[in-house]
């Protein structure tokens, strides 16, 4: 069998040259009485050039992704809250490799425009994720119409729900607090759609730590901010007037901890010589606070990863009975206690 040397040798020209010319390169500019000589050589050896292949077409996806819709938990902004938005970070980033994307994000507060409603409902989703508990027709409502809804802290809903562990946290927070010395622990934080502070975990726990610490919870050192940073700021700066402060808070979402850091710093108050505050999550910016927060870190991307794959398995066939999955958390230690 020739090889392409043995056409180059017969016509007296180089392997190059008889490449170009079989390959009808345009760019090489060649005599017609070279490329007759190769193209004899060809004939006369019976060489046959080697077929590339051809590297065949990308196959149309068969299988197209999996459409998500995302309730997202907001008190204000409907991208405002860090906590939030760092768990629907993890659950983009794992759907894109489980062939899934986020394709519909809305608010509760949002579903209550019907024509918003109505679009969600349409959409044609394989699934949802539901970042709070809803109330009991309007969870109905789209069970009916979306086959798989997974959830983030959505309580006693029968879903698959993962979460932090809200009890543990708070126990967590009041005894590093009681461990540094601090009797008098004030707590900051509020209910979660609408239920009230009195029913929220983190709240329960504060009070029962303290009970089981043999301390007294005041009312008036109990914060019921709504989650709003102003209000907050505006509480704590009451408090501050009544002249007795507690020696330490504890703030149940790292910013509202931020929002009383700064009305503490308004009133004069030195943190932590004065008053202590410990906050809750961990959020990007809690290292950057004056002073730095000592804090709960919550996982929040592996929150929002476990919540894509145990969707997505819902959607792929598992029907088991709803899962209830707790990440750990980890005390933080910095600078404001």
């Amino acid at each position: 069998m020739s090889s392409i040397r043995d056409v180059a040798r017969l016509a007296g020209v180089s392997p190059a040259t008889v490449s170009r010319i079989l390959n009808n390169d345009q760019t090489y500019k060649t005599t017609p009485e070279t490329r007759q000589n190769v193209l004899k050589a060809v004939i006369e050896l019976a060489y046959k050039p080697l077929v590339k292949k051809r590297k065949k077409p990308k196959a149309v996806d068969s299988h197209p992704k999996m459409a998500i819709g995302c309730l997202l938990a907001s008190t204000k902004g409907k991208y405002s809250d860090p906590f939030y938005l760092s768990i629907l970070d993890g659950i983009e980033s794992e759907l894109e490799k489980l062939n899934g994307t986020v394709t519909a994000i809305h608010t509760e507060q949002e579903l209550e425009n019907k024509e918003i409603l109505d679009r969600l409902i349409n959409a044609r989703l394989d699934g949802l994720v539901m970042m709070r508990p809803l109330s009991e027709p309007l969870f109905k409502l789209l069970k009916s119409y979306i086959p798989h809804i997974v959830g983030t802290d959505t309580g006693h809903m029968p879903i698959d729900s993962v979460e932090y562990d809200h009890f543990r946290v708070s126990k967590m927070a009041v005894e590093y607090l009681y461990a540094k010395g601090h009797r008098e622990i004030g707590f900051i934080g509020g209910g979660t759609g609408n239920m009230a502070l009195s029913k929220s975990r983190r709240y329960r726990s504060y009070k029962e730590t303290m009970a089981d610490l043999g301390l007294t919870v005041r009312p008036e050192w109990v914060l019921d901010c709504a989650w709003d940073d102003q209000l907050c700021m505006k509480l704590v700066e009451k408090v501050f007037k009544t002249g007795h402060m507690p020696t330490a808070f504890y703030a149940a979402s790292d910013l509202m901890a931020m929002a009383a850091l700064r009305a503490l710093f308004n009133c004069g108050i030195r943190v932590p010589e004065e008053v202590a505050m410990m906050g809750m999550s961990n959020i990007e910016m809690s290292p950057y606070a004056n002073p730095p927060l000592t804090t709960i870190d919550v996982p929040t991307i592996e929150i929002g990863i476990a919540v894509a794959r145990t969707i997505v398995n819902r959607i792929q066939g598992d029907t088991t009975l709803p899962k209830h999955i707790l990440l750990p958390s980890t005390l933080i230690e910095r600078d404001s206690v």
